[in-house]
C-alpha cells in the first residue's frame, strides 16, 4: 500500500518551467544613514553610493535579515567614501542623482535604469528582471548588440568574453584547459562591459557559486547560488577609470621585492639537497640569471607542512644560506592540508584550539590530499589565520622569504574535487556553510601567509604565490594559471587569461613557462620563454614524470635563444619595477590588452595574441609550430621596431619577421623607459639607461631599496623624464618629484632617432635639461 511519500513535492515538477518569484513592484523607502532602502512585495533593496560615480545594490528576500555591513574584501576608504546624493521620489519612480549618475528606480514593477550626466543609457535592467528561482537567484539586464565583456579573472578563451558562461567556483582542474572549461582556481566576478564610448564594471560580491550568462541576444544573467545578490556598479568613462574604480574597492598590490620579479626555476620537484646545489650552479656556470629555486611537495616529511624531510634535505638553514649567498631565495610549496596525526604538532594545536574546519555536529572535516587524511585550517576566523600565519616561524628562521600556497581551492582528493558544501566556517561568529563561502578558501589562506610572513621577516616585504582566489588577492600575493600543459595551444591561451586578469586588479600574474604537464620541447620552451620574459610573472615549471626543460634541457642552439630572453627580463627589469609600483598606487596593470590603450579602435576589441609591456611598448610572439612570420597590428601613431630601428606607421597590419631568437616588439614614438645591465640576479646592482625614442612624451622612473617598507614612509625615488620637438631639436628634461632614497648622481640617455641613428648622452642629475639635434 502506498504512504505519503508518493506525492513528495519533488516527485511533482511544474508543467510551466523552472518556478520564478519575481521582486515586484517597489512600496516604501526610507534612509538608514547614508543607504535608500526600498520595499517590494518580496524583497528589500539597497543603494548607496560611495562616490559619484560608484553605486553598491543589494537584493535580500523578506524572509531573510537585511544587512549593509561590507565584506570583507571592501577596502576601508571604500567602505568610508560617500558621495552627494539628490533624491527624489517620484510617481512612477524613484531617483537618485550625482554628479556624473542617474540611477532610476521603477516603481511598478522594478526595474533599475542607470544613465549618464548626458542622459546616455549606461545599463538597463529588463522588466520583471530580478526574481529568484529554487535554485537561484538572478537578475538581467538589457545590453546591446555590440557590447563587449573583459575581466573576470582566471579564465580560459579569447579576451572579449560576450557569448560565454562564466561560472565562479574554484576548482582543481587538471584536465587539459580548453575554452569550455568554466571554472578554474580563481573566481573574480567582475566584468567591464563597453558599448560605443560607454564603459562600466560589475563586482558580484558573492563567494559561493555565481555565474555570469552572456549568451543572451539583447540580455545577460547574472545568478547566485547563495546568499543575497549584491554588487557594486562602476561607472568610467573610460576602461581605466572603472579598473582604476575596482582596485580602490578591493585593494591594489603592494610593490612586490625586486627579486620576485625576476625569473624563477620550478619542477616538480627538486627532491634533495644536492639536486637544488647542482642546479643552481648549473645557472651560475652558464651565467643564466635567475634569483628563485622552488621547492614542491618532496621536501617535507611525508607532506606534512611546515617540515622538512629529514634525509633528503638534512640541514635546510645551511642550504639556504648558501643559495642566498649565490644570489638565489628558495620558495617552498605549503598546502592548506594538515597531516592526521596525534604526533604531529601542527594537527595537535588545530584540533586543541579548534582551528579546523568543523562540520555543525562539531565532528573535524577530514579529506584526503598528499598527506593522506587531513584536517582543513578554518582561515574564515581570525584567529585561525594568525595561527597559521605563525606557523612559518620555522622556515623564515631557516632563511625563507617567499611561499607557494597550492591546493588552496580547497582541492580534495574525491568526486567533488573539493570540501563538503556543509561543512561549517566559524566566520568570525557569523557562522556560513562551505557552500557559501567556498571562493573565499583560497583568498584568506594566503591574507594568513601574507600577514604571517610580514609580522616575521623583520620589515622585508614578503612574497607569496596562490593558485586559488577572490577579489582581493592581488593584495596578498601573486597568481599564475596553474596547471597547464606542454601545448602551444596552452601558450596561445595563456595571453588573454593573463590580460583579463590584469582587467581584474591582478597585476602579478603569469602562467608556467614550457608548461606544467606533457612533455614540452626546444622549439615550444623558447617561444614561451620569450612571451614570459614580459609577463609579470615569470616562472618556468614542470610535472614528475615529463621531460625536464630548465634552459639548457634541449641543446645548444635553444639554450641560447632561452637565455637571451631572460637576460631581457632583467634588461628590461628597471621599467618593470616600475610598472610594478604603477600597479600598486592606480591599479593598472602591468601588461595590457591593446582595447585599454585604443578602446576606440575596433581591431584591438578581441585582440588576444599581443599585448603592451606598460604603455608604449607592444610584444607580438609567436605561438605557433614552425613560425618565423606573424601578422602585427600596430594601432594609430608610429611604431619603431624594437630589434631593426625601422619606423613604421601604425593604423594597419605588417608582416613581422621572426627566426627562433627574434619575438617582434615595438616601441611608440615619443616612449621612454629604463634598462639596467644583465646581472646573474636582482640583487646586483644596475646602471640605469633611459632609453629616448625621440617625439612626444613622458615617463616617471621608481626607485627604492627592492627589498624592504621603507618606500612607505618616502624612502623613494621617482623621476619624471619628458621630452618634446621644437622644430630640428629634442628638448629632453627632469625633475625630481620625490627624491627619499640615495640613488646615481649621473644619468645616461640613449637616443633613438627616427634616422635609425643612435647616441648615448650622459648628464648630471641636477642638470635638469639636454637639447638634442634632431
Amino acid at each position: 500500500m502506498e504512504g505519503s511519500e508518493t506525492i513528495k513535492p519533488e516527485y511533482h515538477k511544474s508543467t510551466t518551467g523552472v518556478e520564478y518569484i519575481s521582486v515586484g513592484d517597489l512600496r516604501d523607502h526610507e534612509l538608514s544613514g547614508d543607504t535608500y532602502l526600498f520595499s517590494s512585495d518580496n524583497a528589500v533593496i539597497s543603494v548607496q553610493f560611495l562616490t559619484d560615480r560608484l553605486f553598491r545594490f543589494k537584493l535580500t528576500r523578506k524572509s531573510r535579515p537585511l544587512t549593509l555591513d561590507f565584506s570583507r574584501v571592501i577596502e576601508p576608504a571604500a567602505k568610508a567614501s560617500r558621495a552627494e546624493v539628490v533624491f527624489t521620489d517620484g510617481a512612477d519612480a524613484f531617483e537618485l542623482k550625482t554628479a556624473a549618475l542617474t540611477v532610476t528606480l521603477t516603481k511598478a514593477p522594478f526595474a533599475m535604469r542607470v544613465t549618464d550626466a548626458r542622459g546616455r543609457v549606461v545599463s538597463e535592467d529588463a522588466e520583471n528582471g530580478y526574481g529568484w528561482t529554487k535554485e537561484h537567484l538572478l537578475f538581467t539586464t538589457k545590453k546591446s548588440q555590440n557590447e563587449n565583456f573583459y575581466g573576470f579573472g582566471e579564465k580560459t578563451g579569447h579576451l572579449n568574453k560576450k557569448g560565454t558562461l562564466q561560472s565562479m567556483w574554484n576548482t582543481d582542474v587538471y584536465a587539459p584547459h580548453v575554452p569550455e572549461i568554466t571554472e578554474l582556481y580563481q573566481s573574480i566576478p567582475f566584468f567591464l562591459a563597453t558599448r560605443g564610448d560607454l564603459v562600466y564594471g560589475v563586482f558580484l560580491d558573492n563567494p559561493g557559486k555565481t555565474e555570469f550568462d552572456l549568451n543572451g541576444e539583447d540580455t545577460y544573467k547574472i545568478s547566485c547560488h547563495t546568499g543575497d545578490l549584491e554588487y557594486y556598479f562602476l561607472y568610467g568613462p573610460t576602461m581605466k577609470d572603472v579598473v582604476g574604480q575596482y582596485t580602490f574597492l578591493t585593494g591594489r598590490m603592494p610593490i612586490p621585492p625586486k627579486w620576485a620579479i625576476g625569473y624563477h626555476q620550478s619542477r616538480y620537484s627538486y627532491e634533495t639537497d644536492l639536486e637544488v646545489r647542482e642546479l643552481a650552479q648549473n645557472f651560475r656556470n652558464r651565467e643564466i640569471p635567475c634569483d628563485v629555486i622552488y621547492l614542491d611537495i618532496h621536501y617535507m616529511d611525508e607532506y606534512r607542512v611546515f617540515t622538512w624531510h629529514p634525509t633528503r634535505f638534512p640541514q635546510p638553514k645551511k642550504l639556504l644560506s648558501d643559495l642566498r649567498a649565490d644570489g638565489f631565495r628558495v620558495v617552498p610549496i605549503v598546502d592548506p592540508g594538515v597531516k592526521k596525526d596525534a604526533k604531529y604538532i601542527v594537527y595537535r594545536e588545530g584540533v586543541t584550539h579548534e582551528h579546523f574546519c568543523k562540520y555543525l555536529e562539531g565532528e573535524t572535516y577530514h579529506g584526503v590530499v598528499w598527506p593522506g587524511v587531513s584536517a582543513f585550517p578554518d582561515f574564515t576566523n581570525t584567529a585561525t589565520q594568525k595561527w597559521w600565519g605563525e606557523k612559518h616561524a620555522g622556515m623564515i628562521a631557516d632563511g625563507i622569504e617567499g611561499i607557494w600556497n597550492d591546493m588552496n581551492e580547497p582541492a580534495i582528493f574525491n568526486e567533488t574535487k573539493t570540501m563538503d558544501l556543509e561543512v561549517m566556517h566559524g566566520n568570525d561568529g557569523d557562522p556560513k556553510t562551505h557552500g557559501e563561502l567556498h571562493n573565499h578558501y583560497g583568498l584568506l589562506m594566503s591574507k594568513a601567509t601574507y600577514e604571517g610572513l610580514k609580522e616575521q621577516l623583520g620589515g622585508k616585504r614578503p612574497f607569496v604565490l596562490t593558485r586559488a582566489g577572490y577579489s582581493s588577492i592581488q593584495k596578498y600575493a601573486a597568481v599564475w594559471t596553474g596547471d597547464n600543459r606542454s601545448f602551444w595551444e596552452h601558450l596561445s591561451m595563456s595571453v588573454p587569461m593573463i590580460l583579463n586578469m590584469g582587467l581584474s586588479g591582478i597585476a602579478f600574474a603569469g602562467a608556467d613557462v614550457g608548461g606544467f604537464a606533457h612533455h614540452s620541447n626546444g622549439e615550444l620552451l623558447a617561444r614561451w620563454t620569450q612571451v614570459g620574459a614580459f609577463l609579470p610573472y615569470f616562472r618556468n615549471h614542470s610535472a614528475i614524470g615529463f621531460a625536464r626543460q630548465e634552459p639548457w634541457s634541449y641543446g645548444e642552439e635553444y639554450e641560447a635563444v632561452i637565455k637571451q630572453y631572460i637576460e631581457m627580463r632583467y634588461v628590461f627589469l628597471p621599467h618593470l619595477y616600475t610598472l610594478f609600483r604603477e600597479a600598486s598606487v592606480s591599479g593598472m596593470p602591468v601588461v595590457r590588452p591593446l582595447v585599454l590603450e585604443y578602446p576606440q579602435d575596433p581591431k584591438t576589441h578581441n585582440m588576444s595574441d599581443q599585448f603592451l609591456f606598460g604603455d608604449s611598448i607592444l610584444i607580438a610572439p609567436i605561438m605557433q609550430p614552425d613560425t618565423d612570420h606573424r601578422a602585427v597590428y600596430l594601432p594609430a601613431g608610429t611604431w619603431i621596431d624594437y630589434h631593426t630601428g625601422e619606423v613604421l606607421e601604425g593604423g594597419r597590419t605588417i608582416l613581422a619577421h621572426a627566426p627562433i631568437h627574434v619575438m617582434p616588439m615595438y616601441v611608440k614614438e615619443g616612449a621612454v623607459f629604463a634598462t639596467g645591465n644583465v646581472v646573474p640576479h636582482s640583487g646586483v646592482k644596475q646602471d640605469i639607461t633611459f632609453h629616448v625614442y625621440a617625439g612626444n612624451g613622458s615617463y616617471r622612473f621608481y626607485e627604492d631599496d627592492a627589498e624592504t617598507f621603507a618606500y612607505e614612509e618616502g624612502a623613494y625615488n621617482l623621476l619624471r623624464v619628458e621630452q618634446r620637438v621644437e622644430g630640428s631639436q629634442l628638448v629632453l628634461s627632469w625633475t625630481e618629484e620625490h627624491s627619499g632614497y640615495e640613488s646615481a648622481d649621473q644619468l645616461a640617455f640613449h637616443i633613438h632617432h627616427r634616422d635609425g641613428r643612435k647616441e648615448t648622452l650622459h648628464a648630471a642629475k641636477t642638470d635638469g635639461l639636454l637639447v638634442v639635434n634632431l
